[in-house]
C-alpha cells in the first residue's frame, strides 16, 4: 500500500489509537489490498462487500469479521475520505454467550493452587479489584494508595484512568509479596527484561496449570475472575452504577449484562405464578 499505509498509520496516530489497534487495522487494510492486487483507493463498496462475504464463506470467526469491518471503515471513512463507500456495510452480529461464573469457594481454590507467588498476586488483584489482566500486570508501587484504600489504574482500555477498590486482604498480601520478592524497580510485577512488566501470557499459563490441579470444572480464564468480581459485588448488594465505574465500562448497558448472570438474583425473583390466588396476587388484577 506504500504511501496509503503511511497516511492511514498517521491518521490512526492522530486519533490516539493504541499500538495493538493500529497494527490490526493496518493488517486488515493490507490483506484487503492483497486479495484484489489493487490499491484500496481504486476500489469501493462493491469490493469491500465481496471481500467481507469471502471471509464469511471462508468460515472466519465473527470477531475477525468485525475487525476487518472496523479497519476498512476507518480506511475509507477517514484516510480516503470516502465514508459513503462503507456506510452501507453492516457490523457483524456478535453472539454473546453468558460466561460461567466462579463461586467464592472456587476462586479461593484457584488462587490457592497457583504455584508462583507473583502470578498469584496478579490473579488476586484481577479478582479483588476487578482488573483486566493487562491492568494488573502493569501495576506500579505508586498506583497503590493504602491511605485512601484505592488502586490507580493508569492507561486502561481506551486510554482511560480510573480508581478501583484496594481490598485490605490484597494490600496485606502485596506487602508480604514485596518483602519476600523485593522486585527491582517500581513495577510490582516486573518482567524478565529490565523495565518491562510480567506478560499476560505468563499469567494465563499459570492459571491454566492451577485449573488443572484444583478440581474446578468450569471454563476459566483470567477474565473470568473479573466477571466473578462484578457478579459477586452485584449479589452482595452493590449498585450497578458503582460496578460500572469500578470496571471502567463506558456504557451501563455493558455492566447490565451481569444482571443476567447473577444466579442469586435469578433465584430470588418471585414468579407471578407463585402469587396467583394469594393476597399478594391482588395487584395482578
Amino acid at each position: 500500500m506504500g504511501q496509503l499505509r503511511d497516511r492511514m498509520e498517521g491518521d490512526l496516530l492522530l486519533r490516539g489509537y493504541r499500538t495493538p489497534t493500529r497494527t490490526r487495522y493496518l493488517w486488515c487494510a493490507k490483506r484487503f489490498a492483497a486479495y484484489y492486487g489493487r490499491s484500496p483507493s481504486e476500489m469501493g463498496e462493491a469490493e469491500v462487500r465481496a471481500f467481507l462475504l469471502h471471509l464469511v464463506n471462508a468460515g472466519r470467526s465473527v470477531s475477525v469479521q468485525k475487525l476487518y469491518v472496523a479497519g476498512l471503515k476507518f480506511l475509507y471513512g477517514v484516510t480516503l475520505g470516502r465514508p459513503e463507500a462503507v456506510a452501507g456495510i453492516p457490523w457483524p452480529r456478535v453472539r454473546r454467550p453468558l460466561p460461567d461464573v466462579l463461586s467464592g469457594s472456587e476462586v479461593e481454590r484457584l488462587l490457592g493452587a497457583v504455584e508462583s507467588r507473583k502470578h498469584r498476586m496478579v490473579l488476586m488483584a484481577a479478582y479483588g479489584a476487578g482488573l483486566r489482566v493487562s491492568e494488573a500486570c502493569r501495576l506500579s508501587v505508586e498506583d497503590i494508595d493504602s491511605v485512601r484504600g484505592v488502586i490507580h489504574v493508569r492507561d486502561g482500555k481506551g486510554g482511560r484512568d480510573r480508581y478501583v477498590v484496594l481490598p485490605a486482604r490484597l494490600l496485606l498480601a502485596l506487602r508480604e509479596y514485596w518483602r519476600i520478592e523485593r522486585p527491582v524497580g517500581t513495577r510490582l510485577f516486573p518482567g524478565r527484561k529490565r523495565g518491562t512488566c510480567l506478560s499476560a501470557e505468563a499469567v494465563r499459563g499459570a492459571l491454566h496449570k492451577a485449573v488443572a490441579t484444583c478440581g474446578v470444572t468450569k471454563k476459566v480464564t483470567v477474565h473470568a475472575l473479573r466477571h466473578a468480581f462484578a457478579t459477586h459485588l452485584l449479589e452482595g448488594g452493590t449498585d450497578l452504577r458503582t460496578i460500572q465505574v469500578l470496571l471502567g465500562h463506558n456504557s451501563i448497558r455493558t455492566t447490565a449484562r451481569y444482571l443476567h448472570i447473577s444466579m442469586s438474583r435469578v433465584a430470588r425473583t418471585r414468579s407471578p405464578l407463585d402469587v396467583l390466588g394469594t393476597p399478594d396476587g391482588a395487584v395482578l388484577g
